[in-house]
């Protein structure tokens, strides 16, 4: 699979006042602009950051170069001005491939460390977050890492998300931050078709998930998602009964009869703070 480009960018700021969707956050914080993972069912895909790009989603990456400087004043400005928490990150992951080499969100998450904020969501998808660990610790309770794991089935991973890291290191990457003591869940999200033991496979490496489906979590009611061609994925796959709102209802009863009452959350409320 061909690399995508990375470009230079010296970003002027880097908090974003949360809203919509992350209308419980004070801010965002996206350490780079386009995503290396490209998944399918992205809903930046229909946001400008993506549409008025010539490149087609997944094949551009830019580079916030010098970020934790921009991040140590505007962080500084910010909680003075009240409580700070932050989500991390709303239009791309933090620890796509880029990651490994410019180590911009580990820069970020110094600066955080040294200064916190009132609260950290780090969403991402790949098993690099536990690179982190340290600095996850010291953040201890004001930090959550949520960690897309939207099947247990890896011919459905591949098929809505080729470039994407696979399952099994996600749920690796679950037991060592368990392990660690570092807050973590697990965000099926979207939810996609997966084996009867999926909810079994999750519970014995965390202890609280969110569920979403398009529907709910693509802030037009799955119109969004819609104009995507996702449904030919769930036909080629013979799923397409989950391609559906009554699909939601159905893996959401499974998990809660699996997890604790109140470790099971739905859409919007499982990445509030």
């Amino acid at each position: 699979m061909k690399r995508p480009s990375l470009t230079y960018k010296k970003p002027k700021t880097l908090l974003n006042k949360g809203s919509g969707f992350l209308e419980g956050y004070s801010h965002t914080l996206n350490p780079y602009a386009g995503c290396a993972f490209g998944c399918s069912y992205c809903y930046v895909r229909g946001m400008p950051v993506s549409l008025f790009r010539e490149d087609a989603w997944g094949s551009w990456v830019d580079v916030k170069t010098e970020a934790a400087s921009v991040l140590r004043k505007e962080l500084a400005r910010a909680k003075a001005k009240g409580p700070v928490t932050i989500f991390m990150s709303s239009s791309t992951d933090p620890y796509q491939p880029a990651e490994y080499k410019e180590g911009i969100t580990r820069s970020l998450l110094e600066v955080m460390a040294d200064d916190p904020p009132d609260f950290l969501l780090l969403q991402t998808r790949s098993p690099l977050v536990t690179r982190d660990i340290d600095l996850l610790q010291r953040l201890g309770e004001r930090v959550r890492v949520s960690m897309t794991v939207e099947t247990d089935r890896e011919d459905v991973r591949k098929a809505f998300s080729p470039a994407a890291p696979p399952i099994p290191a996600r749920l690796r990457a679950l037991r060592l931050l368990a392990d660690a003591g570092v807050p973590a869940q697990a965000a099926v999200a979207p939810m996609l078709p997966s084996s009867g033991s999926f909810p079994e496979t999750l519970r014995s490496v965390v202890g609280r998930v969110c569920i979403d489906d398009y529907y709910r979590g693509d802030g037009s009611g799955g119109r969004r998602s819609g104009r995507l061609g996702l449904e030919a994925i769930y036909e080629r796959l013979g799923e397409k009964d989950w391609y559906s709102r009554e699909a939601f209802s159905k893996q959401y009863d499974s998990f809660t009869r699996v997890f604790p009452e109140g470790s099971v959350l739905a859409s919007q409320e499982g990445f509030l703070p």
